[in-house]
């Protein structure tokens, strides 16, 4: 047990932190759609920054010569013909093996330099996941010129702060390393953009490790166009945070429905129950079954919420226990 990197063996530690700082067991998985001005740069430094590494770069349907620029830069290859981010990630984990997984896009707008920084707390066993983080420093703010993204990663950031409690700085980054548990146990359910918002929620209700990790942060080179819309896919964003709020805590979800519908259902029938305690009839009978309408629905929802609960809860055990079955098998490698 001696060469197991432990609080208790700082030499071990230190031993498995250097040898991932140069890419041994390192997956640097570079999804892709149409970045040919930039792909051959990117995967030559990522070789540079971690010569131990292997580099991965998952083509999404390109029609620019991506994959070949990055085939003859050295990075293994691999397509992936269901359009979108998400698609392409979900691709990435189950098939991708390593001990550890560095996750970055192909635009050429995060430093491979950092990249020793982001895979380190994994190795040394502090964090599952790791967040190269873009706003704590500034540089996204001085570089980026798409103020409404500035805008969607802090409503992003406030929504999971409200609902879960805990946000780090950086929710959308495309910047990340992950432990093996971490990606063996996640389920990928998106298809596009929004992958990061899952992610990052993922981490936050599985209550995984997270350490945010300060990257500098520049802007497309001229010739590199960005692929994300700023309204559609922030409308798409917005709605995988409900979902996944709505599968994840559903008695916290379906409580603040049942919430709002028996405040409704007071709302319309305290005038009518206050008239029939004033004059003993019910004059205003459309009034009233909207009320109690209003009063089932809540009770139905609350009902709702305490059945899912009990579902998420037995999800949440299978979970726990497949994630002990991924760290003994990798115990045993």
């Amino acid at each position: 047990m001696a060469d197991i990197a432990t609080a208790s063996n700082p030499e071990a530690t230190a031993a498995a932190v250097e040898a991932a700082r140069r890419g041994e067991g390192v997956a640097v998985l570079i999804p892709c759609y149409n970045e040919a001005p930039t792909i051959a740069k990117v995967v030559r430094d990522f070789r540079e920054a971690m010569p131990e590494a292997v580099v991965y770069v998952y083509d999404n349907n390109s029609s620019d010569g991506t994959a070949e620029l990055a085939a003859e830069a050295g990075a293994v290859v691999r397509r992936e013909s269901r359009q979108g981010k998400g698609n392409v990630v979900r691709s990435m984990f189950r098939d991708v093996e390593a001990d550890y997984y560095l996750m970055v896009d192909g635009d050429d707008t995060y430093p491979a330099g950092a990249a020793g920084d982001l895979v380190a707390p994994i190795a040394a066993d502090e964090a599952d996941m790791t967040v190269g983080d873009r706003l704590s420093n500034g540089s996204y703010g001085k570089e980026n010129d798409r103020p409404f993204h500035g805008f969607g990663n802090d409503l992003v950031r406030w929504l999971i702060r409200l609902i879960y409690g805990y946000s780090f700085d950086d929710v959308m980054t495309g910047y990340r390393a992950f432990s093996r548990a971490f990606v063996k146990t996640m389920p990928v359910m998106s298809g596009g953009f929004q992958v990061e918002t899952e992610v990052s929620i993922w981490a936050v209700d599985r209550r995984w490790r997270v350490a945010d990790v300060p990257v500098d942060y520049r802007d497309r080179p001229e010739g590199s166009v960005s692929k994300l819309s700023t309204v559609g896919d922030g409308m798409l964003v917005l709605a995988a945070i409900a979902s996944l709020f709505r599968d994840y805590r559903p008695m916290a979800f379906f409580g603040w429905l049942a919430l709002v519908l028996a405040a409704l259902g007071l709302l319309a029938g305290v005038p009518v129950v206050a008239e029939y305690l004033d004059t003993g009839l019910v004059a205003r009978l459309p009034s009233a079954v909207l009320a109690v309408a209003l009063v089932l629905c809540a009770a139905l929802s609350l009902t709702a919420g305490l059945i899912l609960d009990t579902v998420a809860r037995s999800h949440r055990r299978q979970w726990e226990m497949s994630v002990y079955r991924v760290m003994e098998a990798d115990r045993d490698r």
